[in-house]
């Protein structure tokens, strides 16, 4: 694991273009978040923020008054997303926290943010954790009663769309994901009835699941 952490803060200058995102993965994103629905003066996790790709439609869509609290356990992906926010002039609404997420204690969160997020978002992340579970348990404590959550993530394109597996393969072996994950399904798990709203992207390549949680 610290091999793997070693070479994902190596590629952290590189990471925007070599991940695919302009033309494969963004999509999951404004997926991701049109289904979180953030609002205006509210306070969302971003939890594996990496270099803040999250940042631009999470900011637009919490407005001067909202807060994103950027999580990352890789100090060189942090430091792209602090000049991200620096060049955006976002210091306002953004707060960056470097942290594991196994070992992420809810009170620091609320600490950084003010108050407890009202929601979570976890884009291409949780399937990079090895101890997802507990990242997720953590994660998901921080929030205010009744907060909701997001995860974007990826699986094996299927139909026509499976000729995006080589540029998933490079996505997954930049990242160090296991594309075999579903960490969506712990959402689904334990989100109340009802709540749950899915969206898939590029052949069900990329899986966005929102709901509130119980």
């Amino acid at each position: 694991m610290a091999a793997l952490l070693r070479r994902y803060g190596v590629g952290a200058r590189w990471y925007d273009v070599l991940s695919g995102e302009r033309w494969v993965y963004r999509a999951g994103r404004r997926a991701g978040v049109a289904l979180l629905d953030p609002r205006p003066g509210e306070v969302i996790v971003d939890l594996g923020c990496g270099t803040g790709l999250n940042f631009p439609v999470l900011s637009e869509a919490v407005g001067p008054t909202g807060l994103i609290v950027g999580i990352d356990r890789s100090p060189d992906m942090l430091e792209m997303a602090r000049r991200r926010v620096e060049r955006a002039g976002w210091g306002g609404r953004v707060r960056i926290l470097q942290a594991d997420a196994t070992a992420l204690r809810p009170s620091d969160v609320a600490a950084l943010a003010g108050a407890s997020p009202d929601a979570l978002l976890a884009t291409y992340s949780l399937s990079v954790i090895d101890g997802r579970e507990e990242a997720w348990r953590r994660a998901s404590a921080s929030l205010r009663p009744g907060g909701r959550a997001c995860i974007v993530d990826m699986q094996p394109p299927r139909g026509t769309w499976r000729v995006l597996s080589p540029l998933a393969r490079l996505a997954c072996s930049a990242g160090g994901a296991d594309i075999t994950a579903h960490p969506w399904q712990m959402l689904e798990r334990d989100a109340e009835p009802g709540s749950l709203r899915r969206s898939e992207r590029k052949g069900g390549h990329i899986v966005a699941v929102a709901g509130r949680l119980a």
